[in-house]
């Protein structure tokens, strides 16, 4: 059987949309990324694009490149589909992150990255929709503002540091200041406030019309034990879920606190994913 690697255009866009929504939940990352930066190859150091692999005419592997290989992330992938694309693509990437299920990032990074990257993280993903809900909420939980930037940014910071174990003002704060601030007005962070302090956040990281990822779940150390977590992503959650039709969460293996307030909460753990940090 004929097999190919090829630039993925917007004529592609309903076979992606095929491919990936057979497994919406595994893959709500990608499509995420497909509804948001489109078909169009980006050219450039900032680029994006999404690369499949096609049998006999059948689109039957994504991978997701951004900046040159500053974040990949792969469909669902079997060993034949990674090797495709690692020959395919392998001389122009240069690996710097790599998101998805772990089969597929093992075995891209095998191919792609043989020095010890900086960081990898064996993670869960899990799933929610609105039937597996408890009755955890929080009201008071809200869209972040501008003007909460001064006290958000000590959060997103925390957010990072302990979740990637890196200082990610080492790029230099405004350019960290910058993301944080394009989150807040894509509309992207809630923050609970309490006695004029904020005491939580946690980020959407990806959506589309299947579904949205949450990330960056992060309460200050001295608030902590006290339910915020719980309470404030059942609260998103039954928020996004009035309109979405499911929610994901990556949970790193080791932090069994938040793989319990997850499943407290409602979401079910799903197949073992991975993060890779090369730089």
């Amino acid at each position: 059987m004929s097999s190919s690697i090829e630039q993925l255009g917007p004529s592609h866009a309903e076979a992606l949309r095929a491919l990936l929504s057979k497994d919406p939940v595994h893959h709500l990352y990608l499509l995420g990324l497909a509804e948001e930066y489109g078909l169009e190859a980006r050219p450039g150091p900032g680029g994006s694009a999404f690369w499949g692999r096609f049998e006999a005419g059948a689109l039957t592997g994504v991978l997701f490149v951004g900046g040159g290989g500053g974040l990949l992330v792969p469909s669902a992938l079997d060993a034949a589909a990674v090797g495709a694309f690692t020959e395919a693509l392998g001389k122009d990437l240069r690996v710097q992150a790599c998101l998805g299920e772990k089969p597929a990032v093992d075995a891209l990074m095998r191919a792609l990255c043989p020095r010890t990257p900086r960081l990898s993280r064996v993670q869960r993903l899990f799933g929610v929709s609105a039937d597996d809900l408890g009755p955890f909420t929080n009201p008071t939980l809200r869209l972040a503002r501008e003007e909460d930037l001064p006290r958000l940014l000590p959060l997103a910071l925390g957010a990072v540091r302990e979740g990637l174990e890196r200082d990610p003002l080492a790029d230099g704060a405004g350019l960290f200041e910058a993301r944080v601030r394009r989150r807040v007005r894509a509309r992207r962070t809630y923050v609970l406030e309490e006695a004029g302090a904020l005491v939580f956040k946690v980020d959407v990281g990806s959506r589309s019309q299947h579904g949205a990822e949450l990330e960056g779940l992060y309460t200050l150390p001295g608030q902590r034990r006290k339910g915020h977590a719980t309470l404030c992503l059942g609260q998103i959650s039954r928020h996004l879920l009035s309109s979405l039709p499911r929610l994901t969460l990556r949970v790193d293996e080791q932090n069994a606190s938040l793989a319990g307030i997850a499943r407290k909460v409602g979401f079910v753990p799903g197949r073992p994913q991975r993060l890779v940090l090369v730089d």
